[in-house]
């Protein structure tokens, strides 16, 4: 089967918005650096990184805190990482005793320390139940860290730091979610190796 002209066109476009929107992270590498620092130090001092999300960021969630328990690039020790996603007892069952706006919070409170980092990542940045965990995660004394769509949302005001991403649409927006968390997951590990390999020497 071929390629229709008419499907050729909407894949160069897709590319060249892609393109376009990815951008962006030219002027957000100081914003990376500084929650990549604030993500290590935590790591480095005992504390655990949380990932929550809906959708395809919770997907997103899933797989940034995968790279850092296993591995991105280099081979180190596993790093503390959490997607609070994943357990399929946990969302039924604070969803249906609590409602689903409590699904993140509730883990929050239950597993956060002070000086643990919960990442909130949602399109719209009004997912209520992100944004109920971000509040969570203040009230416990943890550092918190957003990725959000063009406006920011509510989460621009809930975070310590917000990456926003400057597209209405959804797809773009995620697309450069995981690029951004690529590049964190990147500077976590090289931190962290370079600070043991000096502690080595």
């Amino acid at each position: 089967m071929t390629v229709r002209p008419d499907q050729r066109s909407t894949m160069v476009k897709s590319l060249e918005e892609h393109l376009r929107t990815a951008a962006c992270l030219e002027n957000q590498f100081r914003l990376l650096e500084n929650v990549a620092a604030l993500m290590s130090n935590a790591i480095g001092a005992g504390r655990t990184v949380f990932w929550c999300g809906n959708g395809g960021s919770a997907a997103d969630c899933q797989h940034l805190a995968a790279e850092l328990v296993g591995r991105f690039e280099r081979s180190r020790k596993g790093l503390a990482s959490v997607a609070l996603t994943t357990d399929s007892s946990i969302l039924t069952s604070v969803s249906n005793d609590f409602g689903f706006e409590c699904v993140f919070a509730r883990q929050i409170e239950a597993l956060c320390r002070p000086g643990d980092v919960v990442v909130g990542i949602s399109t719209s940045g009004n997912s209520p139940n992100v944004c109920a965990a971000l509040v969570k995660a203040r009230e416990i004394g943890c550092r918190t860290f957003a990725m959000t769509g063009e406006t920011g949302g509510r989460l621009i005001t809930l975070a310590d730091h917000c990456l926003r991403v400057p597209s209405a649409s959804t797809a773009r927006v995620q697309e450069v979610h995981i690029l951004a968390g690529h590049m964190l997951c990147d500077l976590i590990e090289t931190q962290i190796c370079n600070h043991h390999e000096s502690e080595s020497a």
